[in-house]
């Protein structure tokens, strides 16, 4: 199911396109009565597309309503943020210093999946002293780097990063 929710049923339909196309023109040329056949394929194609496209909105309305937005909290040159689920503090450093995409991650500290948009709601919090270990994220579109850490508790084991922050391609973030 997996595999349904990537971008793998619009390139088979595609492909399942271009050979009823092909069809289509082989049939024009050398003039086979293949009109209805022709006429039907093309008919299950666009109801098809809908489908998918029907389908793909749908879980892109799910993901969005679980999602809380992390409030920044200005302290320091490092941008921190405070999970609205567990109140945690974490801090995130990227190479280049234009966030211009929503980041999609799972909160360092208890690995709920918030979104940080490209300007961040603001609170003053403080920030603890003990830090945890840092996890590393780089983007293998344009090669944006995160680092990302937890303050004042452990890392959570499985952080995430699911969108780049930079180009905002989706499923780019790869941990280093």
């Amino acid at each position: 199911m997996n595999w349904f929710k990537t971008k793998g049923p619009f390139y088979l339909l595609t492909l399942f396109a271009f050979w009823v196309m092909i069809f289509s023109i082989f049939g024009v040329i050398y003039d086979k009565e293949w009109m209805n056949l022709i006429l039907a394929l093309y008919a299950i194609i666009i109801v098809l597309s809908i489908f998918l496209i029907f389908l793909k909105s749908i879980e892109t309305h799910e993901s969005t309503d679980i999602i809380s937005e992390f409030e920044k909290s200005l302290k320091g040159g490092l941008y921190h943020f405070k999970c609205p689920t567990c109140t945690g503090i974490f801090a995130i450093k990227k190479s280049r210093k234009n966030n211009k995409k929503y980041i999609k991650m799972t909160c360092p500290d208890c690995g709920a999946i918030g979104i940080i948009p490209p300007v961040p709601a603001q609170s003053e919090e403080t920030i603890p002293e003990k830090k945890s270990l840092k996890a590393n994220f780089k983007c293998n579109v344009c090669g944006e780097g995160i680092t990302v850490w937890a303050e004042g508790t452990d890392l959570y084991k499985g952080v995430q990063v699911y969108s780049c922050p930079y180009c905002g391609e989706k499923e780019s973030m790869k941990k280093i």
